[in-house]
């Protein structure tokens, strides 16, 4: 089945390894978003510029000619672009490069962009799942979601999708038109996703528009642990197992990754014996225990003890995960 043709997985090609790679025209699509597109006021040294990078988008970005662009914001642009640019094309993958930034810095690079990579990334890690459940899961770790928590149930919307019909734009003109008059118009109840509304999914997953019941023992949190598995294999070649638990309860608790920066925060306090108020462990939406396959590939002095993570949300019931945090702090052994 098809999904997250916005992904731009059919932009790139097969690298050994059954990793991916860019091609030409995975920069292309680039160049032609609102940000790059030359527009009626944009003056000739904006569309030469353009035009040179669509006939060959490899081609050097030097600062001379982004000097002579009289639109400032658009020479900021293409620096952001050029640094992604750079850094894709000094990797000979798409893993290698999201790996390279993540453990390197992203200086320069919009984060908007490291969000497409883990797009495309798990388009490509995920082209064989059949189970919507499991690919509205893989949503969390490249968009974010707005929370609520509606009779001990964990409720996920996207957050561009709810903001889009807050202000009007989900319902057309008159929908715009009834926000600028300060009138808001009738909520609209998204779709929850469950085995009932499944099949809809292959249609409307590049619309984002379905809620994810991400509640312990529901088969969205099962979906997002399936995921997590995927893509700590897929990019460090390490098997794991993740399971959700409801609580820690380890008195030789070693190890911890916080799967966003709320939650990074909330285990590292929680490990070091801190008071946490009620409202703050209340924004804890889940934990889970991760174990290797083979004890062997763990750091040794942590070798065969379990890893505990943790999901969040903000004060504002927002989830921003950071799905970079998994690759970058498993305790691996060193690598000869």
């Amino acid at each position: 089945m098809e999904f997250w043709r916005s992904a731009g997985w059919e932009l790139t090609e097969t690298a050994e390894g059954a990793r991916r790679c860019v091609t030409d025209d995975w920069f292309r699509a680039y160049l032609l978003r609102p940000e790059l597109a030359p527009i009626d006021d944009s003056c000739q040294h904006e569309r030469a510029l353009h035009e040179k990078l669509l006939a060959d988008p490899k081609t050097t970005i030097d600062d001379n000619e982004l000097d002579k662009l009289a639109d400032g914001d658009v020479a900021g642009n293409y620096k952001a672009y050029r640094s992604y640019r750079e850094r894709l094309l000094a990797n000979p993958t798409i893993e290698a490069a999201y790996l390279d930034m993540i453990e390197h810095g992203i200086d320069g690079i919009p984060p908007l962009f490291l969000d497409q990579l883990v797009h495309v990334l798990l388009r490509h890690v995920l082209r064989g799942c059949d189970d919507p459940i499991r690919l509205r899961a893989a949503e969390l770790f490249f968009r974010a979601q707005k929370v609520s928590i509606q009779d001990g149930r964990v409720m996920l919307a996207d957050e561009e999708t709810v903001d889009m019909h807050a202000s009007g734009q989900g319902f057309g003109s008159l929908g715009r038109l009834l926000v600028q008059s300060e009138i808001k118009p009738a909520s609209v109840d998204l779709d929850v996703l469950d085995e009932a509304s499944a099949d809809a999914y292959w249609s409307r997953s590049d619309r984002f528009d379905m809620v994810l019941d991400l509640g312990f023992t529901r088969p969205g949190l099962d979906g997002f642990c399936r995921v997590l598995e995927a893509w700590v294999e897929h990019l460090r070649g390490i098997e794991v197992r993740i399971q959700p638990v409801q609580q820690i309860s380890d008195q030789r608790w070693s190890w911890h990754i916080g799967l966003d920066a709320e939650a990074n925060a909330f285990l590292n306090d929680l490990y070091g014996g801190a008071e946490i108020d009620e409202s703050r462990r209340a924004r804890l939406l889940s934990l889970f225990r991760l174990e290797f396959v083979d004890a062997a590939a763990m750091l040794e002095r942590v070798r065969g003890r379990p890893v505990y993570l943790g999901l969040m949300m903000t004060a504002d019931e927002r989830l921003s995960m950071k799905p970079q945090n998994i690759l970058a702090n498993l305790p691996l052994a060193a690598r000869s």
